[in-house]
């Protein structure tokens, strides 16, 4: 019997409902530890205290006037070398973040399905042994993702499709990065009918939330990226779930 994207939408969209409360606070959890550590562990001191400094209208309205190539240029060295200690710090935030999302929803899912209860923090605990090998699989496949939009959009997109289901292969086979990547290359092409349309509307739907957040951009800025990561990781979340029921069916297949 072929697997139908219905089918798999309906029981996605089910299982959020039904967990409603349990991904929110796991979503909320991971955003906080992301902005956190972006913010206040990783970022160079003098750059944080700028950021939250930054609060005020005039002065996003007055930066928003200015090219970001003429502010790196009008930058010393010393405030170059910081902003790029600065994004590494935001970048690494980011993968920590991703990370524990993926690895405590994909361990949260696996004890629901097998009758099992578990909390969202335990499943987070649970996720940490997790944890280096989808910090590694993660970083790989974004930066290789990044590299296939930047150059040619095309490519990214094809590449985001094909990586698509790696974190899930990694977790539930408990397969290293790079044989994780060919079984989601494989699995993915043969099955793109049913994994590009939601990859692809995740992609989508998160610009469109960067864009709708934006004029927000007045609030405190540590409230903005919060709100950012928060529901950027519900559409991940939802995106992880419907990977996970499409991989046990095939699995079953």
């Amino acid at each position: 019997m072929p697997i139908m994207a219905t089918i798999l939408y309906r029981d996605m969209l089910n299982f959020f409902r039904n967990k409603f409360a349990d991904i929110i606070l796991l979503a909320l959890l991971t955003a906080l530890i992301s902005v956190l550590l972006g913010c206040y562990a990783l970022a160079p001191a003098p750059v944080s205290e700028q950021i939250l400094s930054l609060g005020n209208k005039a002065d996003i309205e007055m930066l928003s006037e200015i090219s970001f190539k003429q502010i790196i240029e009008h930058m010393s060295i010393d405030q170059q070398i910081i902003l790029l200690k600065t994004s590494a710090a935001g970048t690494l935030a980011g993968l920590v973040g991703n990370a524990l999302l993926t690895g405590g929803l994909l361990t949260m899912i696996r004890f629901i399905s097998n009758k099992r209860s578990i909390s969202v923090l335990g499943a987070i605990v649970l996720s940490v042994r997790l944890l280096p090998r989808l910090l590694l699989l993660i970083f790989i496949t974004t930066l290789l993702v990044q590299l296939g939009l930047l150059l040619v959009v095309v490519p990214g997109f094809l590449l985001s499709i094909a990586f698509s289901l790696s974190p899930v292969i990694a977790t539930i086979d408990n397969l290293g990065v790079i044989r994780s990547m060919r079984a989601s290359i494989e699995i993915a092409f043969a099955n793109i009918r049913l994994i590009s349309p939601a990859v692809l509307l995740s992609m989508f739907a998160k610009t469109m939330v960067l864009l709708l957040v934006t004029p927000f951009i007045i609030c405190h800025p540590i409230f903005t990226a919060i709100l950012l990561n928060l529901f950027s990781n519900l559409i991940s979340s939802l995106l992880l779930i419907y990977l996970y029921r499409l991989y046990m069916l095939l699995r079953v297949v």
